[in-house]
């Protein structure tokens, strides 16, 4: 079973930033392609960023030029860099495996971290 434990969540105001991690369990982490996610409040969870195991990245497009994805492979950890917060990127961050084509979650959900974005 993995698991997946993300931290650095908290408040912010508009246009602040903050550093997102994600420490996660097994030893084949360098093969997956590595994703966050968010859920807001009455709303679905959408996927934001991934990078695969080469280093490519993807967006949503609500996020590029605002979030930075990326990992270190030998830490078993994945990172979101969030700059130029908004309001409407307030939601519970998760980390998660995506699946090929569907970027759906692989494994079972952590707790997540909180972001909220407010003045």
């Amino acid at each position: 079973q993995v698991q997946f434990v993300e931290s650095g969540g908290g408040l912010v105001q508009p246009g602040g930033s903050l550093r997102l991690s994600c420490a996660a369990s097994g030893s084949i982490f360098s093969i997956w392609t590595m994703a966050w996610y968010r859920q807001a409040p009455g709303k679905q969870r959408e996927l934001v960023a991934a990078i695969t195991s080469g280093g490519s990245t993807n967006y949503v497009d609500s996020v590029k030029g605002r979030f930075t994805i990326s990992r270190d492979n030998a830490k078993n950890t994945v990172y979101l860099q969030m700059n130029s917060l908004k309001p409407e990127d307030t939601a519970v961050y998760y980390c998660n495996a995506a699946r090929p084509i569907t970027g759906t979650g692989r494994w079972d959900w952590g707790q997540g971290t909180q972001v909220t974005v407010s003045s």
